[in-house]
């Protein structure tokens, strides 16, 4: 490239998640000049709606608290879940994941944030060589006045802007049903109070773990702009130089003489590649709306090889009453007893209460033998008992039933007659299903045998607290469809998180960490947080090896 440079920058990163501002922290504690570049007019992408979580194996929280955990168990665990996918889940790169949690906590804290462990959340598949509970971190609830009127530009404000963790809603989901439940809703009033009190603004989950981390990028001089897409990848002698990016109506080009991170997040809302790479158009995905790949695009045009383009973060979802509403992902509600889920015929299909990504493969298997709507199925216990995300808003509830996403009943012959399916066949597999609430024995798909299905449950419910019958009316169907949290494939990287051709060699100066990157977790999620952990610790590693300190 012969032009001259309208900016100078060590470090050029793309986006403004969890991956990028690690990568950003990173760099600029290693005294490196930044610029993240966010492409839509709000910062924090998917990482500011999310729950927060962090998958961190064997951390540092987990030794001081001495819980047992290792380095070896922790690589077990990921062999065991995750095996062999392809490149992107290279023993190495499970290697450099796991090794490079100490570093990002540390500096993390060092810098002043503030983690605490989820102790009580499983593994996902807790029962394999190597599993865990307790492995999972999340970010302290954050007063974001810290952070000025950048808050006023925050994705985090579309999720839940109150100081409530991650750890609290396994709890809050039964807040009516049991003591422990009651306890923790009456401890997240308080801490709401208290804040207020105090004259904060305090958020927790995704919104936390992005504005801490703005706010140490903001204190080590990271320049931030949005509304500024990366549209090129600029070289330099065969080394990436720099990138080509919009700002207002001017093309600009700056100059990143360490490197360029991509961390702009996936194609969750790129309805053309999800139907070229999925086989789906994406509408039902909460990932951020800003997420059309367009970081992925630029890193492939510069050579990068692609991996895992045809999966995602999969989960059951609530579908949006209008064409431009968000989707309701579904995590506890689906566990909770009196409660199952069926197809279009009327027959279960999987364990309701299984792992989000899980479900998610199981309804794209089984769609492709039996198309049509799934139905979550309760009874009027489900609704008087548990907190259910999708229905806390009695405008929403309305529209749902006007649009009939929800259709209630008072016997299941006929809620089976309103849904259009075989009220014979809805009948008996409800008959069977409430034989295995019974015996507390799920002899179809074994839900409730996991810790992790438990997780969710309600212990007051025996033998199994995951099955409740379904057998008091009114009873109720909400329409549940093929959703996720964002995808995961994207640009192939190698353990120092650098981008890679197809041949296996490395583009000089040009790395990336998130869901624009190939997934080190392959076709399965581990633990919750396994996509934060993960982009986290590859934005740090991305950072110290072009700082020159790996």
């Amino acid at each position: 490239m012969n032009e001259s440079w309208d900016h100078t920058f060590d470090v050029v990163v793309a986006g403004t998640g969890v991956a990028a501002l690690s990568a950003a922290v990173t760099a600029a504690d290693a005294g490196l000049k930044v610029l993240m570049l966010e492409s839509t007019d709000r910062w924090g992408g998917s990482s500011a709606m999310s729950g927060g979580g962090l998958w961190l194996p064997n951390n540092p929280l987990m030794r001081r608290a001495g819980a047992g955990d290792s380095r070896e168990e922790a690589l077990a665990y990921l062999e065991a879940t995750v095996g062999d996918a392809g490149p992107a889940t290279s023993l190495t790169r499970k290697e450099a994941f796991v090794d490079g949690v100490d570093g990002f906590m540390s500096l993390a804290e060092r810098l002043g944030v503030r983690f605490a462990r989820a102790a009580d959340y499983p593994d996902y598949y807790p029962e394999r060589p190597g599993g865990k509970i307790g492995r999972a971190v999340e970010v302290e609830p954050f007063d974001v006045k810290r952070i000025g009127t950048w808050w006023d530009t925050s994705r985090g404000q579309d999720g839940v802007p109150a100081p409530v963790k991650t750890d609290d809603f396994w709890l809050l989901s039964r807040a009516w049903s049991t003591p422990a439940g009651f306890t923790r809703g009456a401890r997240v009033v308080f801490r709401v109070l208290g804040s207020l009190a105090r004259g904060r603004n305090a958020v927790g989950m995704g919104a936390a773990v992005t504005a801490s981390l703005l706010e140490v990028a903001l204190r080590l001089g990271v320049t931030v702009w949005l509304s500024s897409p990366v549209t090129e990848i600029l070289f330099e002698g065969g080394r990436v130089a720099g990138v080509r990016t919009t700002r207002g109506d001017e093309s600009l080009t700056v100059k990143a003489d360490r490197g360029v991170v991509l961390g702009g997040g996936g194609f969750d809302h790129n309805t053309e590649w999800r139907e070229k790479y999925q086989g789906v158009d994406g509408a039902a995905s909460s990932g951020s709306r800003g997420n059309v790949g367009s970081a992925i695009d630029v890193g492939q045009r510069a050579g990068g090889a692609l991996d895992l383009m045809e999966d995602a973060w999969w989960g059951g979802s609530v579908p949006g009453v209008t064409k431009d509403a968000a989707a309701m992902f579904l995590v506890s509600e689906r566990s909770m007893p009196h409660s199952m889920i069926v197809d279009a015929a009327g027959d279960r299909f999987a364990n309701e209460s299984e792992s989000y990504v899980d479900l998610g493969h199981h309804m794209l298997e089984h769609f492709e033998s039996a198309p049509g709507t799934c139905w979550m199925i309760t009874d009027v216990r489900h609704a008087r008992r548990y907190l259910r995300s999708y229905a806390l808003d009695p405008k929403a509830n309305k529209a749902m039933r006007e649009a009939g996403i929800m259709v209630s009943a008072p016997t299941i012959a006929d809620l089976a007659v309103r849904l259009g399916i075989d009220a014979a066949r809805l009948s008996a597999t409800v008959e069977r299903f409430n034989g295995f609430a019974r015996s507390g024995v799920d002899a179809d798909f074994a839900r409730g045998n996991s810790a992790y299905d438990r997780y969710y449950g309600d212990p007051g419910v025996r033998p199994n607290p995951n099955l409740g019958t379904l057998e008091k009316g009114p009873f109720t169907a909400v329409q549940v469809v093929l959703g996720d949290l964002g995808t995961k494939g994207g640009v192939l990287t190698d353990a120092a998180a650098r981008v890679i051709r197809d041949d296996g060699t490395v583009i000089e100066g040009l790395y990336a960490a998130g869901n624009n990157s190939a997934s080190v977790m392959g076709h399965t999620y581990p633990g919750p947080g396994s996509t934060l952990g993960p982009a986290a610790v590859f934005g740090y590693i991305a950072a110290r090896h072009l700082a020159g300190k790996e």
